[in-house]
């Protein structure tokens, strides 16, 4: 599918509020529900609040310095999405998600994140950063953080583009909640290299995090409201979305997902889901 045939189909753009983890995440699902029975796309920028420590679907919750993530006021919920942990730091991560129909995008799973990736690297491009998918793939540092893991030339976003041993400035990820592809990604506007570490039950040293990640802010210092926008543009010009925001059943939906899955201690601790629950395909 090229961007022509996605301005074919109606979207929607949420330049979102801060929320809790647990109510992103929920919103994912609701969003994923209003594209299958309403024949509505969404694309968003949002942030977290308060910071949220979000674990992979797979991750081990003993990887967690669930005591430091307390004291330091961090949120912890899990994502339906593999990888490691994402430190969501409210200032200094920037958050998007993409959710259509299945059938509308590439089967193949590189080439569809080829195609959602198309708006954040021309943000990155209109924002005077020179970065793209990586040249190489870089080795794990510490495996359950995201960005001291592996790097990956097919959904890991580098500054500078085409060096083999190039920073990570973002992360992207999909899964697939019943016929619908939900993408969703953390770009690095700052550091917070103490709380990317503190996170987890590691010992890591804050430089493990400063010389393997780059930000927005490091690159061509603007500001952050300047870079919410420009990312919010490319993703509505990229398939030509209006101006939305959620509906209130919506959000009534995403409460209480969020009361019983993703704040749930089952939830983020277990992976246990919800009786019936068929989110992940």
């Amino acid at each position: 599918m090229t961007e022509t045939e996605l301005a074919d189909r109606e979207w929607r753009l949420l330049r979102d509020e801060p929320r809790d983890g647990a109510t992103q995440m929920a919103l994912e699902e609701v969003a994923a529900e209003r594209a299958l029975e309403h024949d509505l796309r969404t694309v968003r920028v949002y942030s977290w609040e308060p910071s949220t420590l979000s674990l992979g679907y797979r991750q081990d919750a003993a990887s967690v310095d669930w005591e430091y993530c307390e004291r330091e006021g961090i949120d912890v919920t899990r994502r339906q999405t593999g990888g490691g942990g994402i430190y969501h730091d409210r200032y200094a991560d920037i958050s998007y998600t993409i959710v259509a129909p299945a059938d509308e995008v590439p089967g193949d799973l590189m080439d569809c994140y080829a195609l959602f990736c198309e708006p954040v690297l021309e943000a990155f491009d209109q924002m005077g950063v020179d970065a793209d998918f990586a040249a190489a793939e870089q080795a794990s540092i510490y495996h359950p953080s995201c960005y001291l893991r592996d790097i990956n030339p097919a959904h890991d976003v580098v500054v500078p583009a085409g060096e083999a041993d190039a920073q990570k400035i973002s992360g992207n990820a999909q899964y697939r909640q019943r016929d619908v592809v939900i993408q969703h990604g953390s770009i690095s506007y700052d550091l917070e290299p103490d709380h990317h570490v503190g996170v987890f039950d590691a010992g890591l040293e804050p430089r493990t995090v400063t010389d393997r990640v780059t930000s927005i802010r490091e690159q061509v210092g603007i500001d952050r409201e300047e870079a919410v926008e420009t990312l919010a543009d490319a993703l509505c010009d990229w398939c030509d979305a209006a101006a939305g925001g959620w509906h209130e059943d919506e959000l009534e939906r995403a409460a209480d997902l969020a009361d019983r899955k993703y704040g749930s201690g089952a939830w983020v601790r277990k992976r246990e889901t919800l009786e019936g629950d068929d989110a992940r395909t």
